[in-house]
């Protein structure tokens, strides 16, 4: 298991790497021509692209630390890191957005020139690198919200992309100049629900809360049921170490004469088989819960 997280870490941090560079190379080029152009909805694309180069060399950063291993003083490794940094880049969205619903405003109340010629050309060339990087980091590591956020950053960038391009269409076409700060609040809508999302799943984590797909309450009728030497549990908690590391400790009362190791064993194959958990704490009792005759003397 540790050989096989190593390795999807390496994987991880190499198409981190990439991407980083790709948006780091070509966003110089998008500032330059958006200043140039007069084009809103290419300076919103370039201003989510200078953030995302951050965010995906703080996504780098979380995952080659989070490949450290466990030390005395952090039992449970480096792992979260990614996740704090998952949650940092879904907030890191929010005030992108609001920068470019505030100009958008600006611009439709004050139109101002654009280059459509100019800003089609590099907007298409925008596009091609946002495929390129989103192709490194989408469906490699999906259950992995660190990888999950620097994608939605990678996304925002190519639909900016997509926007830019479209508006250069229109004004190249028609000359109607609002389209490009209208199109870029459309970008900046979906940026800020991508932030959302990312920062709504890492902060579950954060907040040691149970997993989406396990219910707490299931697992002790599902123990009872499944295992005769198990008469009753107690103190489930579940929450998760990473967002693909669901953790569980549980208390469970066993019958008199139970085998220790084989009913604990087993315990801990159901929650492997039914819910998932590979790593549980069971703290085996025969008769009063030692939590239970410590509160009573307490």
């Amino acid at each position: 298991m540790a050989h096989a997280h190593h390795h999807h870490g390496e994987g991880h941090e190499r198409r981190l790497a990439l991407a980083a560079l790709l948006v780091g190379g070509f966003m110089f080029a998008e500032v330059a021509g958006g200043l140039i152009s007069g084009s809103l909805a290419l300076l919103a694309d370039a201003g989510h692209m200078v953030t995302d180069f951050l965010s995906l060399g703080l996504a780098f950063l979380a995952t080659r630390l989070a490949r450290r291993p466990a030390d005395a003083r952090r039992s449970f490794g480096f792992g979260r890191v990614q996740v704090l940094a998952a949650f940092v880049n879904g907030i890191a969205l929010v005030p992108v957005a609001i920068w470019i619903v505030a100009e958008a405003w600006h611009r439709i109340s004050d139109p101002v020139p654009v280059a459509g010629g100019m800003l089609l050309a590099i907007a298409l060339a925008g596009l091609c690198v946002n495929i390129a990087a989103f192709a490194l980091l989408h469906g490699h590591g999906d259950s992995n919200v660190n990888m999950r956020a620097a994608a939605a950053h990678v996304m925002g960038d190519l639909l900016g992309s997509l926007a830019a391009i479209a508006a250069g269409v229109v004004i190249l076409w028609t000359g109607w100049t609002p389209i490009d700060p209208i199109l870029s609040v459309l970008v900046a809508a979906i940026i800020l629900r991508s932030g959302y999302v990312v920062a709504v799943d890492a902060g579950r984590v954060l907040i040691e809360a149970a997993p989406a797909n396990i219910d707490a309450r299931e697992i002790g009728p599902a123990l009872v049921e499944a295992i005769g030497d198990v008469k009753g549990v107690h103190h489930v908690h579940v929450w998760m170490l990473t967002d693909s590391e669901p953790v569980a400790t549980l208390h469970a009362e066993l019958a008199p004469g139970s085998n220790l190791s084989r009913a604990v064993a087993a315990i801990k194959a159901l929650l492997h088989e039914r819910f998932g958990i590979d790593h549980a704490t069971v703290e085996a009792e025969f008769g009063t819960c030692a939590d239970a005759h410590a509160e009573a003397h307490a």
